[in-house]
């Protein structure tokens, strides 16, 4: 049987000397709150997946939107004020 390697280190991206810099950090705490909404919004809608959705469901579906909407407007409005936007 032969075996099959790499000459290079197989994922480069878990590297001891690879971390996010503070700027990154800073970023991703900023757009925290979009992406918690694009998660709820995920989640609600993965629940509905094996079924019919109802009324209900239907009501948190466009609920977990409308939070995610609010959430990226308050974040580009963010980035126009700090001058980043365009």
């Amino acid at each position: 049987m032969k075996h099959i390697v790499t000459v290079q280190e197989a994922v480069t991206a878990f590297a001891d000397w690879i971390e996010p810099t503070n700027a990154e950090l800073d970023a991703i705490e900023q757009e925290m709150p979009a992406i918690t909404a694009g998660v709820d919004l995920l989640s609600t809608q993965i629940i509905t997946l094996d079924r019919t959705p109802s009324e209900l469901d239907a009501q948190r579906i466009r609920r977990a939107w409308r939070r995610l909407l609010t959430a990226r407007r308050e974040l580009a409005n963010r980035a126009e004020l700090d001058g980043v936007g365009a």
